[in-house]
């Protein structure tokens, strides 16, 4: 199958599965849950589902939980709506990327404070930021 309709077909993956989980899913532990990507596998036969956890009173362990559970409902609704021949089977991954954004962000946004404290002179003066550690240059050829 092209690159270009395996992209599509994750697309609508994606777009039917929100719905299905916002609809159609009544497990309470699953609550809001936005699909951020879908992986389909070369063979088409698994697709690994990427999800956050939106405002969640479960932690995001309970939700995958469930939403393995209701992985088989899911996947006989997205075949029907999708006319697919054959469904791929749905594995749920937490997606902590949004969290790792944030996180960075964070950093970021301090770093940038500091900075300006620093050179406004209203704060001590800024250590410089510790030197990675660098690996061996490759050999010459």
């Amino acid at each position: 199958m092209t690159h270009a309709r395996t992209q599509r077909l994750e697309a609508e993956i994606q777009r039917v599965l929100a719905a299905l989980i916002a609809r159609e899913v009544k497990d309470p532990r699953v609550g809001n849950v936005t699909v951020t990507a879908v992986s389909l596998a070369p063979d088409m036969k698994n697709a690994r589902v990427y999800f956050t956890p939106f405002a969640a009173r479960h932690p995001p362990g309970q939700v995958q939980a469930a939403l393995g559970h209701a992985a088989g409902f899911l996947r006989g609704e997205l075949g029907r709506r999708l006319a697919l021949r054959y469904a791929p089977r749905l594995e749920f991954v937490f997606d902590d990327s949004v969290e790792g954004a944030a996180r960075l962000s964070g950093l970021i946004d301090r770093a940038v404070a500091a900075d300006a404290a620093a050179a406004a002179g209203d704060g001590p003066p800024e250590e410089p930021p510790a030197a990675a550690p660098s690996s061996p240059d490759p050999p010459a050829r």
